[in-house]
């Protein structure tokens, strides 16, 4: 594409509006306020473990718990979503975890945050379905990647702020408390998302060169969508399987990064948290790099699938050093290290999070995510149980790392073989 191309896709974009970045905003918070929700857990495990007396086998069942709710919870939203819609379908899914997480204050023994944890994974499955059909609906193929990266970095903003704030909250009204206070507060995220989000042919701030910029890939077919069509997709399984094998290592950053860096550096509930936050913004950078990349190559003419497999190629090479991680003796060097794989999983993620709709009708979109987020929180309950088995018996993270580091690589390979082309399929039935 030459320059002066690029240069009308760009003035073109600029011509049309920006109110859909107001709802990339949106999706931004949520999922912050997602993470917070997910990650209190693991910043707080050294604390519970303490205060509770659990084992590692304990922590790992509890975080089991949340990941089979996960799995149930993503393929129900996602064809909640497709039906409903993304507006209402984001409410329901909002609700139902900030009540969980709400609850978790209450909780005292194991059996009791498995509940609370499992009814959170219920709720918070919804946050990507929902998420990623509203880009489907306010976005062009060509801005998709880069958006879900803008929206998923909350991801990351969310893990940066809990380890700063929640031990703070923790040292001065206690953990059950910080659990109480993180919930209420999140409700201010509702009323917004209900009052500004609308389909942008229903919203008064949209204007008409703003729908036609959105609306100008070519219309999807008027077909019936029926479950089963989209479960045999060979496409379907290209992302669903790539999602077993990546979110599984965002898991074990997550629930077990600060138990890792409190037990290697000999950290503490506070000298812990500036590490943990660094290694999150690093993180950050990623999604939003990632994204960029992609579609910066599809703005200069490349081929979404060149430009996907590119990208997430070069994250999976990102990712490797992280083998290494334990034998850092530094714990500044260790948070590049690890930082530089989440950012790579990151990156990688958007680019996976961005198939459905560049494969598949816009109807189809949040069953095809919700299937491949069950396929996800399943490998997370896999290494979940290997996580908690090899550090009850070994009492290393040298296998953890080791899984990490090939893991994307093989998910690129099954989305490559599944998908040779990544070219859009019709469903029907």
């Amino acid at each position: 594409m030459t320059d002066e191309a690029q240069s009308t896709i760009r003035q073109a974009a600029a011509k049309a509006g920006s109110y859909r970045w107001m709802i990339v905003a949106l999706l931004f918070a949520a999922t912050v306020i997602n993470y917070v929700d997910r990650q209190m857990i693991g910043v707080l495990k050294p604390t519970l473990m303490a205060d509770l007396g659990w084992t590692e086998k304990d922590f790992a069942g509890v975080i089991i718990w949340f990941q089979f709710a996960y799995a149930i919870g993503y393929i129900a939203f996602g064809k909640i979503v497709d039906q409903a819609g993304a507006r209402a379908g984001y409410a329901i899914a909002f609700v139902i975890w900030q009540i969980a997480h709400i609850a978790h204050g209450a909780a005292s023994t194991v059996t009791q945050f498995a509940i609370a944890r499992f009814a959170l994974g219920i709720g918070e499955s919804g946050n990507f379905p929902a998420g990623i059909k509203a880009v489907t609906e306010w976005f062009p193929a060509k801005e998709r990647a880069f958006a879900i990266g803008v929206f998923n970095a909350g991801a990351n903003i969310g893990a940066v702020i809990t380890p700063l704030i929640v031990p703070l909250m923790v040292i001065a009204w206690g953990w059950r408390s910080a659990f109480v206070i993180t919930g209420v507060v999140s409700f201010v995220w509702l009323i917004a998302w209900w009052a500004m989000y609308r389909h942008p042919r229903a919203h008064k701030k949209v204007t008409q060169s703003e729908l036609a910029w959105i609306e100008q890939d070519p219309a999807d077919p008027v077909v019936p969508l029926g479950y089963g069509a989209v479960f045999t997709r060979k496409e379907t399984w290209a992302y669903a399987l790539g999602k077993f094998f990546i979110d599984p290592i965002w898991w074990f950053f997550l629930f077990w990064l600060p138990g890792y860096l409190f037990e290697r550096y000999d950290l503490n509930l506070l000298t812990f948290g500036l590490p943990l936050a660094a290694i999150y913004l690093i993180s950050d950078a990623g999604s939003v790099a990632g994204g960029w990349l992609s579609s910066r190559l599809m703005n200069a003419g490349w081929t979404a699938n060149r430009a996907r497999k590119l990208t997430m190629f070069i994250c999976a090479c990102a990712v490797v050093p992280v083998v290494f991680a334990e034998s850092i003796l530094s714990v500044w060097v260790a948070v590049l290290v690890i930082g530089l794989a989440t950012a790579a999983h990151q990156a990688f993620s958007a680019n996976l999070y961005a198939l459905p709709a560049d494969l598949f009708p816009r109807a189809a979109v949040g069953s095809v995510v919700g299937i491949g987020g069950t396929a996800g929180a399943v490998g997370g309950m896999l290494m979940s149980f290997y996580a908690g088995e090899v550090l009850q018996r070994l009492g290393t993270y040298w296998p953890l790392f080791a899984v990490a580091a090939g893991a994307y690589f093989i998910a690129l390979l099954l989305v490559h073989l599944l998908s040779p082309r990544l070219e859009r399929v019709q469903v029907g039935g």
